[in-house]
């Protein structure tokens, strides 16, 4: 099953249970989804699951800024709203490696590029980044890929 077909199964199971806070976040991704969809290749345009799944990822990355924002400003009910949106945007993305494995994904990676230094950190996280496949996310792997460089 596709993930624009998970999704709308999941929206219709939503509407069943009269789940609005669920409802109203899958809604939000479909319609995220299909702009996307819109602006690679025009309306008709069928999104491919790494499609999809960059959409879910740019949206988890918004709802993690908005909850350290809200955070900041003491507006705990806020953040709580966003940690649920960010729970349930999280069961469509691919389960997340170890550090061990993400560890040896950059020094194969290092091996690969051939890199002895961080002047070529981009090249070594382009190649990870290709090996990772979504499992890991950009913060963290260029953490690993900075700390395992001379």
């Amino acid at each position: 099953m596709s993930l624009v077909a998970q999704i709308d199964a999941d929206i219709k199971k939503a509407m069943i249970a009269r789940e609005a806070d669920k409802l109203s976040v899958l809604r939000m991704l479909k319609s995220a989804i299909k702009y996307a969809a819109i602006e690679k290749g025009g309306a008709d345009t069928e999104p491919s699951d790494p499609d999809v799944l960059a959409v879910v990822r740019k949206e988890a990355k918004k709802r993690e800024d908005s909850i350290s924002s809200y955070g900041q400003a003491g507006r705990t009910d806020l953040a709580d709203k966003e940690k649920q949106e960010l729970e349930l945007l999280k069961t469509f993305l691919p389960a997340q490696l170890s550090p061990e494995k993400i560890e040896a994904l950059v020094k194969e990676a290092i091996q690969e590029t051939g890199a002895t230094g961080k002047a070529q950190m981009g090249q070594v996280m382009k190649t990870a980044q290709a090996k990772a496949a979504g499992q890991v996310d950009g913060k963290t792997l260029s953490q690993v890929v900075q700390r395992l460089l001379p």
